[in-house]
Parts: structure tokens; sequence; C-alpha cells
């Protein structure tokens, strides 16, 4: 009987500690879905947005975009490099092997922590749309992107 409880016990308090993942994880899903929308409104405006805010080659912009299932994808991809100074070709790796498991493991496997500056920044982003209704107003900028290397 007493393992029984015991059991149950640990179970609720696994299934308690889960929940910020979970959010965390969920919270940012939510913002690629809305920068999705976003970006099939006007792929062509937003293809060249990626090149001009991420101040990269048009060709690279294209490469990640043929690696990647959606035009939010490439901006997440863009945006996790400039975040965590990983390179463009890292970000695309963890992303094909995690994508099935959403931005927020492939975000925790480039070393962005939930609730961290860096996972605020992530969905701060460049002032579209989405990031700003998105995020609430939360995080400080404090990344590891441009200017904060």
């Amino acid at each position: 009987m007493k393992a029984k409880i015991l059991a149950g016990s640990l179970i609720a308090i696994l299934c308690v500690a889960m929940i910020p993942l979970v959010s965390w994880a969920g919270e940012l899903d939510d913002f690629v879905n809305n920068l999705s929308v976003e970006a099939r409104a006007d792929s062509s405006g937003f293809r060249y947005r990626l090149r001009s805010e991420f101040d990269v080659p048009g060709g690279t912009v294209d490469m990640v975009i043929s690696n990647v299932n959606d035009l939010a994808d490439a901006y997440m991809i863009l945006r996790l490099g400039e975040v965590t100074g990983v390179s463009i070709n890292t970000v695309l790796d963890t992303y094909k092997s995690n994508k099935k498991r959403g931005w927020g493991v492939i975000a925790k496997k480039l070393g962005i922590k939930p609730g961290s500056p860096e996972f605020h920044a992530l969905k701060a982003g460049h002032g579209s749309a989405s990031s700003s209704s998105s995020s609430g107003g939360k995080g400080n900028g404090n990344g590891k992107g441009k200017g904060h290397k």
C-alpha cells in the first residue's frame, strides 16, 4: 500500500515538474505558428526580410529555405544561429534531427534554457508582427545576438 502511495506521489511530482518545460515548448511553437501565418501572407516579402534582418546573403537564405518545411522554420534557424552564436549549418543539423520534437527541444539542444534571456530574445525577434504580439514584452533583449557577443 505504501509503495502505491509513494509511486503515485512520485508520478504527481514528475508531472508538476514537467509543466514549465511543456509550457515553454508550447509557447515557442505558438510563436512559430503565428510567424508561419505571417510568412504565408507575403512569402516573397518574408524572404527579403530574412536577408535584411539577419544580414545574410540571398544564397544563404535560399539554402536554409530549401532545407526546412516552412518559411517560419527558416526564420527560426537564422534566429537561433544569431541568439546562440552557433553556425547556421549546426542549427540546421539540429533542426533536421529534432524537428518532429518541436522548437523547444531544438532550442534546448542548442543551449537555450527555458525562461532565459536567450529564450526571450529568441521570441523577441526583429520586430515582426508575430514577435511583438507573442512576446508580451517579456525579456530584456540581452541575448547573444548581434551587438551582444
